[in-house]
């Protein structure tokens, strides 16, 4: 399986933003953001020229680093997402929420994406009691996300849903603690997706 293995702080300072790639770190003052607020590179201090292409393409790249996906697996979202009915960008981000990695970081299972990937490709979690082993397994309304039994004494987990409970989750999840289960109570709307993220610029830069 491809992916990303670099160092993640430089992404987050290639967008400008934080990505939240490194889980706890990215709350500190150690967050490469707070420290270096501009691009990584010789030239990262200069005064750059935007274009309407690099703007629409520096949103595309946000989005797709912030959930940790490789461009030809993005161009299939966009594919599913541009086929399905309803607003394109909107039914984007909706997919890219239910991989099952993300609704493992959304529940408080783990610190980051990148970890919850780890655990997932572990065989740590299960859906409706089968265990489900794919990071990119997309999650439906009512299913039972939940950590098997002999996992919910791994130290990783435990910490992370300490620190997910004094956070709390999203809406349209949630999460039993006691019994390291999490239930997904309805797909995600636009309004409780509050990431700084404009999907339009994405999809326009794919309809050329």
């Amino acid at each position: 399986m491809a992916r990303y293995t670099q160092a993640s702080c430089r992404l987050c300072r290639r967008e400008g933003l934080k990505l939240f790639l490194k889980g706890e770190r990215c709350y500190t003052d150690k967050c490469a953001i707070e420290r270096r607020n501009y691009p990584p590179g010789e030239h990262g201090q200069g005064r750059p020229k935007f274009s309407e292409y690099s703007i629409q393409l520096r949103e595309k790249q946000k989005l797709r680093r912030m959930y940790g996906i490789l461009e030809s697996q993005f161009r299939r979202y966009f594919a599913m997402a541009d086929r399905a009915r309803g607003v394109t960008g909107e039914t984007l981000l909706q997919i890219l929420e239910r991989r099952m990695d993300n609704i493992v970081y959304r529940l408080g299972f783990a610190t980051s994406r990148a970890e919850a990937r780890q655990l997932v490709r572990h065989g740590h979690f299960r859906v409706n009691g089968r265990k489900v082993d794919i990071p990119s397994y997309l999650v439906r309304t009512g299913d039972a996300v939940s950590v098997r039994e002999r996992s919910r004494q791994v130290t990783r987990i435990q910490e992370a849903l300490e620190l997910a409970q004094r956070r709390g989750v999203p809406e349209w999840l949630a999460i039993d603690p006691p019994t390291f289960t999490g239930i997904v109570k309805a797909f995600p709307t636009r309004a409780d997706l509050t990431m700084p993220i404009n999907e339009k610029l994405v999809v326009e830069l794919y309809s050329k």
